[in-house]
């Protein structure tokens, strides 16, 4: 993933994509529908990994679970504790090695940071590890951009489902093209995974 700097400078301006800041709505709703259906109920204690400036972290906590936050970037964590508040734990470090407690999570979750770690079956397996028995993975991934395009980034659907499979966890698909998660229309592909064994 890239490191600290590149992320603190996203931070100032990374909350106006409608799906980072959470602000509208209809959108903030639509992740807390979505999100309430893919994790345990409440309270359960989440591992927001790579939680950038706590969006996620934030709903969850509202929700009533024990959300613990983790980011690389300083700037992104201080973002995350302004909008937080202390409702829930925030703390730097690399969400491909989070330094938490391991077996002792019901939920991993982590949003569209996966595709970007340099050894993301290495990060699967840790954030495995973190998990107490019947502990779920809760992934938000996409690959954007339309190919042929040089453009492309991220995992497609099947390759993120081959990196939880090897981990010798089931994968449940839910694609995402509702514009209401994304403040737009797209044309890519985006979707969740949630392993629950």
């Amino acid at each position: 993933m890239d490191d600290a700097t590149t992320w603190d400078a996203e931070a100032e301006t990374f909350d106006r994509e409608p799906d980072h800041g959470l602000a509208d709505p209809e959108c903030r709703a639509a992740w807390r529908d979505l999100l309430a259906d893919a994790l345990p109920e409440a309270p359960s204690r989440v591992a927001d990994l790579g939680c950038g400036t706590g969006s996620l972290t934030l709903l969850l906590a509202e929700a009533g679970h024990a959300v613990t936050g983790v980011d690389l970037s300083p700037a992104m964590v201080a973002r995350a504790r302004a909008k937080a508040g202390d409702v829930a734990e925030l703390v730097i470090g690399d969400a491909a090695a989070p330094p938490l407690t391991p077996a002792s999570y019901d939920v991993a979750l982590c949003r569209h940071v996966l595709w970007a770690l340099p050894d993301p079956a290495a990060a699967l397996e840790r954030w495995v590890g973190l998990l107490a028995p019947g502990g779920r993975l809760v992934l938000v991934e996409g690959r954007w951009g339309s190919p042929p395009s040089s453009g492309t980034s991220g995992l497609t659907a099947a390759q993120t489902i081959a990196l939880v499979e090897a981990t010798g966890r089931t994968a449940e698909l839910r694609r995402l093209p509702e514009p209401v998660f994304w403040g737009r229309a797209i044309d890519d592909e985006r979707y969740l995974v949630v392993s629950r064994s």
